[in-house]
């Protein structure tokens, strides 16, 4: 389903675009238009190297203090998305980029894009699990990692030289004190 969505949005994403930049064009005129897309660009970049600047301390701090830094990589991931978004020529980007790059919307989108991963994931897992008790406990289906198929000569280490030996803690060394 994703990569039919990708391909569509790809295929979809710059007739959009250029028709609501000929839309806006008629209503406002050609130079303004460019000089709206001229300024949106210049200002969407200023915003994300402010915005990507307060997401890397932040990042930094939340690592610094040892802390799993789940919001700062999402604030830092949807900065440089929204700054890819920014810098792309066209209307209709812009707004989904100044959403992710904006301070105030950031936090909504960061929302709404973790309950759909996380949908995702328990889906996943759900599909994993019926797979899963679809074939009896202990089964492998006869997979080996190392290529050998079942039989009486399959052994469970791997074949080739065995050389026998003794760990030695250095740290622990009795002459070490």
């Amino acid at each position: 389903m994703l990569p039919l969505l990708m391909v569509l949005a790809f295929l979809v994403m710059p007739v959009l675009e250029i028709y609501v930049i000929i839309q806006v064009g008629g209503v406002i005129g050609a130079w303004p238009t460019v000089g709206l897309l001229v300024a949106e660009s210049l200002l969407g970049g200023w915003i994300v190297r402010r915005e990507g600047r307060r997401a890397w301390r932040a990042l930094e701090e939340a690592l610094r203090r040892g802390v799993m830094p789940d919001r700062e990589l999402a604030d830092a991931a949807l900065v440089m998305a929204g700054g890819v978004l920014l810098l792309t020529p066209g209307f209709v980007t812009d707004v989904f980029g100044f959403a992710f790059v904006l301070p105030f919307t950031r936090p909504l989108v960061r929302r709404v894009l973790s309950r759909y991963a996380t949908r995702r994931m328990r889906a996943a897992e759900d599909r994993a699990r019926a797979r899963a008790a679809a074939f009896p406990p202990g089964f492998t289906g006869g997979f080996d990692p190392f290529g050998r198929g079942p039989g009486p000569g399959r052994v469970e280490t791997p074949p080739g030289p065995v050389v026998r030996g003794e760990v030695i803690d250095e740290d622990d060394h009795p002459s070490r004190t």
